[in-house]
């Protein structure tokens, strides 16, 4: 797959667990391509961001069923990247979240 840079990060998951892997580990937590591997990934954040990342996990993320009155549906599955950027590197956007 040969895909644009740009159009392999979705957005940032901003949770209380990403949150923590943001302060203890240096990890920040993003919604990708699903078609994306780890080194689209990482050249993306390394890019977009201007950091050096050291290691990435990816994994997919079912979706979940949900109901409106008497429909029943899903939520669509997503792929979910966590990356590691070398120790004393920041990504200054996402600190004040």
């Amino acid at each position: 797959m040969k895909a644009d840079l740009r159009h392999i990060i979705k957005t940032h998951v901003a949770t209380e667990r990403s949150s923590i892997l943001r302060e203890k580990n240096n990890e920040y937590v993003f919604e990708v391509e699903r078609e994306s591997n780890k080194y689209q990934i990482k050249a993306a954040v390394e890019s977009a961001f201007g950091v050096e990342v050291i290691d990435v996990h990816t994994m997919i993320v079912a979706g979940k069923p949900r109901r409106m009155g008497r429909n029943t549906g899903k939520t669509p599955t997503w792929k979910k990247a966590i990356v590691r950027l070398r120790p004393g590197q920041t990504i200054a956007i996402f600190e004040n979240i």
